[in-house]
C-alpha cells in the first residue's frame, strides 16, 4: 500500500477471484466457467471484417444488441442495459441506488463482492444470516427498508428462492430496490424478468459469462422497469460510456441466434451435476440442492481445506472459503464428465 491511498480507502478489503494459474495445467472446477466454448455462429462472427473495426469505437448504446436482448426477454429496449461483466452493473446498482442514508441488505454467505462494493462507496450494510441449511428466510427481508441484493440462485450455496418469495420480499420495500442477481439462473431456476412489468424497484442481473460460455468476453445485462435503467445509464455515462467492445457486442447478438446451441450445454451440465452429486454422495458428501452450474458438498471425515489442498496437489482446482459455518465446504464446478470422473477419482 502506497502512501498516497486515500485514507477512506486505505482498510478496504478487495474482492478475491478465484485462481487462474498459469505455472501448470489444472482441471480447472474453481470459476464456475462453462467447459464448453461458445457456439460456433459466435466464433465465426469475430472474423477479419470485424476485427479490422477495431479501429473504431464501440456504440456506447449497444442498441442492437439491447433490442435483440429487449425481443429475446419479452421487454422493451428501455427495460435493458448492457455492462463489462455483472460486476461492473453491480458496481453501478450500489453506485446508483445506495449511500450514506440508504443502505443494503444481503446474505451473510453470497457473493463476497458485494460488501466489497458497500465499502467502496461507504454505503452501510447488514448482512443477514442464512438458515441452518444455508436456504434464505424471506421474512429476514419484508419491511426492512433497505436496498436489497440477493443472488438467486445463490452462490457459493447454489440454493433458489421461489418466485413467490422474491414478489414478496420486494413488494415490501416499494422505497428501495431490489436487485436479483441471476448470474446462474438459467441451470435450473426461475428467472424473475417477467415481474419487471408488475414491481417498479425490481432490478434483474444476468451475465453472459455462465450458461453462454463468455466468461472472457465480458459481457452482461440487467433488465428493470425503465426508470431504473435510466439510473443505470447515468452512471455509466459518467464512468465509462464505450463499456461495452465491438467485438462483445457482435458476439453477444450472434449468442442469441444461437439460443439452441447453448440449450443443449446447459442440459448437459445439469445432466452431470446430477451424476457428480451421485458420485459424492456414494463417497459419504453431503451437499446443498443447487440449481446452479456448481456442487457446494462436504464430508464428515475431511474438511474443505484439507480437501482444496489435496485436490490441488493432484492437478484438481476447487474453491475454497477459510470463512465461518462453510470452511468445511468446497464449490465445486460442474466441467465435462471427464473431468468430473478424475474428481471423483482423485477424491477416492
Amino acid at each position: 500500500m502506497s502512501r498516497f491511498l486515500s485514507n477512506r480507502l486505505k482498510a478496504l478489503k478487495a474482492y478475491v477471484p478465484g485462481e487462474q494459474p498459469s505455472e501448470k495445467k489444472y482441471i480447472k472446477l474453481n470459476t464456475n466457467e462453462s467447459p464448453y466454448a461458445p457456439a460456433p455462429g459466435v466464433i465465426a462472427a469475430v472474423g477479419e471484417e470485424e476485427l479490422k473495426k477495431l479501429n473504431l469505437y464501440p456504440n456506447p448504446d449497444g442498441s442492437r444488441l439491447i433490442k435483440k436482448l429487449a425481443e429475446f426477454y419479452g421487454v422493451a429496449p428501455e427495460n435493458v442495459i448492457i455492462g463489462n461483466g455483472s460486476d461492473e452493473l453491480l458496481a453501478f446498482a450500489f453506485h446508483a441506488f445506495c449511500d450514506s442514508e440508504r443502505g443494503v441488505a444481503f446474505p451473510d454467505i453470497t457473493y463476497s463482492i458485494y460488501p466489497v462494493y458497500a465499502d467502496l462507496y461507504r454505503i452501510p450494510y447488514t448482512q443477514i444470516e442464512l438458515k441452518e441449511d444455508f436456504s434464505i428466510d424471506p421474512a429476514d427481508y419484508l419491511g426492512i427498508g433497505k436496498n436489497i441484493v440477493i443472488a438467486n440462485p445463490n452462490a457459493p450455496t447454489g440454493i433458489e428462492l421461489p418466485q413467490g418469495d422474491i414478489e414478496a420480499i420486494a413488494r415490501s420495500n416499494p422505497d428501495h430496490v431490489a436487485l436479483i442477481d441471476e448470474a446462474y439462473v438459467d441451470f435450473g431456476a426461475k428467472s424473475a424478468i417477467p415481474m419487471i412489468h408488475e414491481i417498479d424497484n425490481l432490478l434483474v442481473m444476468h451475465t453472459y459469462s455462465k450458461s453462454r460460455s463468455m466468461a472472457g468476453a465480458r459481457m452482461s445485462f440487467a433488465i428493470a422497469p425503465a426508470p431504473l435503467i435510466e439510473d443505470l445509464n447515468k452512471m455509466k455515462y459518467s464512468f465509462n460510456p464505450y463499456n461495452v467492445n465491438r467485438l462483445t457486442q457482435v458476439m453477444g447478438e450472434v449468442a442469441l441466434d444461437e439460443e439452441p446451441y447453448y440449450v443443449e450445454k446447459r442440459h448437459e451440465i445439469i445432466k452431470t451435476r446430477t451424476y457428480t452429486e451421485e458420485r459424492l454422495r456414494e463417497l459419504g458428501f453431503s451437499m446443498t440442492e443447487s440449481k446452479a452450474n456448481f456442487i457446494f458438498a462436504k464430508h464428515p471425515k475431511i474438511g474443505g481445506r484439507e480437501l482444496y489442498v489435496g485436490l490441488k496437489e493432484k492437478g484438481i482446482l476447487v474453491r475454497h472459503w477459510d470463512k465461518p459455518r462453510i470452511s468445511d465446504y468446497i464449490r465445486i464446478t460442474i466441467g465435462e464428465k471427464w473431468q468430473m470422473d478424475a474428481l471423483i477419482d482423485a477424491i477416492s
